[in-house]
């Protein structure tokens, strides 16, 4: 791996800086992150990291599959937690007060499954997926042009009622690479609020490139290696022996 940075996202994308649409510019995007045919032969990925909490550097481990598996793990107080982690039909979640592992709501499975396997990349065969994207403009984050693109996806359904699936992306005008996303949480204890995901520290894994550094809640994390199409067994993503009854 070797890390690159904006400036040099900028000169690749130096023929193309005057992109007006949002097509335009995910044609740049795809590019400059390692091409859409290489993204599209990506069955998995497992990051590896750390975030920040409460004052803690916790060690954590995500993988998350075409199909719709995934797990999330962390090492905390020297005991390995799958905090979330689904089969690609159910989702549990791990419950830290009582220490059980608990399935979560039909509502909420069906739109993390959803998610899940909208895998690599959103912006993938977007129409073919019944999805539309605008270019909303230009607006500054964080002291960096962005060209603002609204991705709308089809809508959610929570307790029987349709809710709006729109997340907003801002790419840097010189790289055309997401430095933000941002989206309102659809349900939960933060339903209703504005979550805003920063990213940064792109960096090149197998000839595509991810963003190595993020924050989510508050949380920095920052990822130390990143794998593609790592090799996974499928008991990985099964809810543990001693929690089937």
């Amino acid at each position: 791996m070797k890390k690159i940075t904006l400036l040099v996202l900028a000169i690749c994308a130096s023929i193309t800086l005057n992109a007006q649409t949002a097509d335009e510019i995910l044609t740049t995007y795809f590019e400059n992150i390692g091409g859409l045919e290489n993204l599209k032969k990506v069955e998995g990925v497992k990051m590896i990291g750390n975030i920040q909490a409460q004052g803690m550097k916790i060690p954590i481990e995500t993988v998350s599959m075409k199909d719709g598996r995934m797990y999330f793990q962390m090492d905390l107080q020297g005991k390995t937690i799958k905090q979330v982690f689904s089969n690609g039909e159910k989702v549990w979640i791990y419950n830290m007060m009582d220490q059980s592992t608990q399935e979560m709501p039909v509502d909420e499975t069906k739109m993390m499954i959803d998610e899940l396997k909208d895998f690599p990349n959103s912006f993938i065969n977007y129409k073919e997926k019944g999805y539309t994207v605008e270019l909303m403009g230009k607006e500054t984050q964080d002291g960096t042009e962005c060209y603002k693109i609204k991705l709308t996806k089809k809508p959610r359904i929570i307790e029987e009622k349709e809710i709006p699936n729109v997340t907003f992306y801002y790419f840097d005008t010189e790289a055309f690479v997401p430095i933000l996303t941002e989206a309102e949480v659809p349900s939960g204890p933060a339903k209703g609020q504005t979550m805003k995901i920063p990213l940064s520290d792109y960096q090149e894994v197998d000839g595509i490139y991810f963003p190595f550094t993020t924050k989510i809640q508050g949380m920095p994390i920052t990822y130390t290696k990143i794998e593609i199409n790592p090799q996974i067994s499928d008991a990985d993503f099964a809810k543990p022996a001693e929690d089937k009854k």
